[in-house]
């Protein structure tokens, strides 16, 4: 079923089509990558690398439709530039310009989008990037949702790495630099559709400087990096796991979750595995180098919680296995379904 050729079966677009998981997966193979098949584009990693006169580049693009547009830990701005920026980390590229494009709504406070603009600024500034050309649309009042961002960015191969999904082995141990599902459950509680209360800010942050760290010190034994964003790193992990051909399997008890993240996902029948993050990422680096990688990472402000959260195995391939607290194991498939839109 995994090997055949994605078809998209709605006559309409859904949310679930956004969401990053299954439906999201299919669409973009079986339309995008259909119309525009290219060597660069077919791997589907988060950027294209791009070779430029002796230059070695990335080049990355992304909407934001983040709703609420401010939210606690940060605000579709900095959003706009991190996601971008964090883009080109996982391609091992330093982030160099981005672009930024506007669109918005008639009506939209003039104050809203100085606060917004400041804030891309600021992350800008903290990410070691420029904002160098953009475009501005607006159109009629109804026929948006305030704000929306696009950005694109281009960014400096400098490390002699190969990073792929496709790259990783049996025996390989499986990081996450951090607790995940922050950013998902900081959005949720900011859109007051439920009766809660607790203290989740988002996790949005520049990664180029401890992927950086994480580089110079491995340069020859990471196999690939995934900053684990929409669909969280359960689809992150099964992407690895179809791209390698391999059996990615993790341990319940020593994946990185707050415990109020872990609260709210149990009061809304949700698993942190699939909710969003925006200053986490996922790396696969060969098990004698594990230990030396997970120093590294804890070394960084942003990565002073990575654990080594399960390992690569043969079989079964292309499956993501989870071994629970209780002692069972379970599949974790991709994101069905799309249960925390608008969330980047």
């Amino acid at each position: 079923m995994r090997r055949r050729k994605p078809v998209v079966r709605e006559e309409r677009i859904t949310l679930a089509h956004g969401a990053g998981g299954k439906a999201t997966q299919t669409l973009i193979e079986a339309v995008f990558l259909e119309a525009f098949r290219n060597p660069m584009l077919a791997p589907l990693e988060d950027g294209a690398l791009l070779r430029i006169g002796s230059e070695q580049t990335a080049f990355t693009t992304d909407s934001y439709v983040v709703s609420p547009l401010f939210f606690p830990g940060g605000d579709i701005g900095d959003l706009a530039v991190n996601g971008t920026v964090n883009d080109l980390a996982m391609c091992g590229a330093r982030p160099v310009h981005l672009s930024a494009g506007f669109i918005l709504e008639e009506g939209f406070p003039v104050a809203d989008l100085r606060r917004i603009t400041t804030s891309m600024a600021e992350a800008a500034s903290a990410a070691g990037v420029t904002i160098v050309t953009g475009d501005t649309k607006v159109v009629q009042r109804g026929k948006a949702d305030g704000c929306y961002i696009t950005t694109a960015g281009v960014g400096l191969v400098e490390h002699p790495v190969t990073l792929s999904a496709s790259r990783a082995r049996p025996g390989d141990a499986v990081i996450v630099s951090g607790p995940i599902g922050a950013h998902g459950a900081a959005i949720m509680l900011a859109r007051g559709e439920f009766d809660l209360e607790a203290s989740i800010a988002s996790d949005t942050a520049p990664l180029y400087g401890i992927v950086s760290d994480l580089l110079n010190a491995l340069p020859q034994h990471v196999r690939c990096l995934r900053d684990a964003t929409r669909g969280g790193v359960a689809t992150v992990l099964n992407e690895v796991a179809r791209a390698s051909e391999v059996a990615v399997v993790l341990d319940e008890e020593q994946i990185p979750v707050a415990p109020e993240v872990t609260g709210v996902c149990e009061l809304l029948g949700l698993d942190p595995l699939y909710v969003a993050c925006e200053g986490r990422f996922v790396t696969v680096v060969d098990a004698e180098h594990a230990g030396q990688a997970l120093d590294v990472l804890r070394a960084h402000p942003l990565g002073a919680e990575a654990a080594i959260a399960g390992t690569v195995a043969a079989d079964p391939p292309g499956l993501v296995l989870l071994r629970t607290a209780f002692g069972g194991t379970r599949v974790v498939d991709v994101l069905v379904g799309d249960p925390l839109p608008r969330i980047c």
